[in-house]
């Protein structure tokens, strides 16, 4: 049954935190666990939950975003009433491109207007997550929040612009804290960057911090009136990944590779994706591969082991290949060995190379290149 709600997903928020990845895609285009994209997660939650129209917000280098999603059938979005709908990366009031998440919404004010939903879920790009978003709406009635926050504890990562959350018994929040001087490590409840608020009072909460001058939604709405509003945490306690640097990135997908991390992440619902017909994929009679993800259209006549290799991957005879990922359409030449190495699509390294880096700083090597 449809939720009375609508999604607005954010695409390009938080890409200063891996830069690398995102020279020519957005956050959301991330590829993800060998077969997905980090936008799939999110719409999936959304049409798990029964939310059915979805609002895509970008700003730039959207082209391989635009690829992968379509018209929305492979989540499906593809509906005559509502569906997957494109927010266009300039205002309705503005030609400028928006900056901030609180200009973004100012400029989809139109959007919002002509939906009739009771609730919006505002979510960014930047986190890998199975969660039931009915049941934070739920909680959300229940105590007639203004907004819910949508939080989890856990370490607090390398990410300069997190938010710390602070709420009573009750749940509802009484202290904020937008980047904080912590050690990285410290255990804290996290701000995951999704909330739970009222359409028509979303509308009414952009409009009046416009006519005021605000820039930040975080500061100048959440932390300047929490006495004013109410505002409510709900504790999110599965298994959340945050992309918040390429460390995270290798950490998060690495994890994979434990059944228990996949089973939560992948157990119960589906998270869908855009499915491509590849063929199965072959081994060769030399060919060794251990704890790895394996996906559609690879030729391995190497060894693998503890990796994760897209669709497409070729590893050629002698090759080793160990705790790396490996995007789509990767060729890697005879006797090549390569070790916590992350390489983007279509990278082709040749013979008898050797490249490695560590857990916390793996050797990254960008689309297209040619070693």
């Amino acid at each position: 049954m449809a939720t009375s709600a609508i999604g607005v997903i954010f695409a390009n928020l938080h890409e200063d935190t891996v830069p690398e990845l995102v020279r020519k895609r957005t956050i959301a285009s991330i590829p993800y666990g060998g077969r997905y994209r980090i936008i799939d997660f999110a719409l999936s939650n959304m049409i798990n939950s029964g939310i059915t129209t979805v609002g895509l917000m970008t700003s730039n280098n959207y082209r391989s975003l635009i690829d992968h999603i379509g018209s929305g059938k492979d989540w499906d979005l593809a509906r005559k009433d509502g569906g997957l709908i494109l927010l266009p990366p300039f205002s309705e009031k503005s030609d400028k491109l928006y900056t901030t998440r609180l200009e973004a919404l100012n400029s989809v004010t139109g959007f919002l207007h002509r939906r009739k939903e009771e609730y919006v879920v505002l979510t960014d790009c930047d986190g890998v997550m199975k969660l039931d978003i009915a049941d934070i709406i739920k909680q959300h009635k229940k105590t007639n929040a203004d907004i819910t926050l949508v939080t989890h504890y856990g370490k607090v990562g390398n990410r300069a612009d997190f938010l710390l959350v602070s709420a009573g018994e009750d749940g509802r929040v009484n202290e904020l804290k937008l980047s904080p001087h912590v050690e990285a490590g410290t255990k804290a409840d996290i701000f995951i960057n999704m909330l739970i608020i009222n359409r028509q009072f979303l509308l009414n909460l952009v409009e009046d911090s416009i006519t005021h001058g605000y820039t930040s939604f975080e500061s100048d709405i959440l932390i300047k009136q929490l006495n004013a509003l109410k505002i409510y945490r709900y504790n999110f306690q599965g298994y959340y990944a945050g992309i918040d640097s390429m460390a995270a990135y290798y950490k998060h997908n690495m994890e994979l590779l434990e059944k228990e991390v996949r089973d939560e992440l992948f157990g119960d619902r589906d998270i869908y994706t855009k499915v491509k017909d590849s063929a199965p994929s072959k081994y060769g009679a030399d060919a060794k591969v251990k704890n790895s993800l394996i996906s559609d259209g690879c030729e391995i006549e190497g060894v693998v082991e503890n990796s994760i290799l897209f669709r497409g991957v070729k590893v050629s005879k002698g090759a080793v290949v160990r705790n790396s990922i490996l995007m789509q359409d990767n060729i890697i030449g005879q006797n090549t060995s390569l070790d916590c190495v992350i390489t983007d699509k279509n990278v082709v390294i040749s013979d008898k190379k050797t490249l490695g880096g560590c857990a916390t700083l793996p050797y990254y090597i960008p689309k297209g290149t040619r070693l």
